[in-house]
């Protein structure tokens, strides 16, 4: 599989808010970087964690994600992949649309990839 073909599945399963596959691609190790978020996220179980409470408090749940502007840079066995994200989600009730640029630092394993670290910051204008 691609850095490319990996990076286009793990959009899809974010679109399709199915958590435990959408987990599957990163890294327990992994770290995340939110701008809506006070700390790093120091691991995948953490995230989770996070996800599941945001689903529980908020009844969150993402309706729809559209990934463009896709660029992976690959370096041996780690490859960078860069994008906007345009994500349509359910959060207290109220469908909204969040506006980002992120970026996906990604590690071989093996004949696949795994997400190691994750950046999402808002897209200009649309904080």
């Amino acid at each position: 599989m691609t850095p490319q073909e990996f990076a286009s599945s793990l959009v899809a399963a974010f679109a399709s808010s199915d958590s435990a596959r959408y987990f599957a691609h990163f890294d327990p190790a992994a770290t995340f970087l939110f701008h809506d978020t006070d700390h790093l996220v120091e691991s995948r179980a953490e995230y989770e964690a996070m996800w599941s409470e945001w689903e529980r408090e908020a009844g969150f749940k993402v309706l729809a994600c559209t990934s463009t502007v896709q660029r992976v840079q690959e370096y041996g066995d780690l490859a960078v992949y860069t994008h906007r994200v345009h994500t349509v989600r359910i959060m207290d009730g109220a469908e909204d649309e969040v506006f980002e640029r992120e970026t996906i630092v990604l590690l071989r394993d093996g004949d696949t990839w795994t997400c190691i670290h994750e950046h999402l910051s808002p897209e200009p204008g649309n904080s």
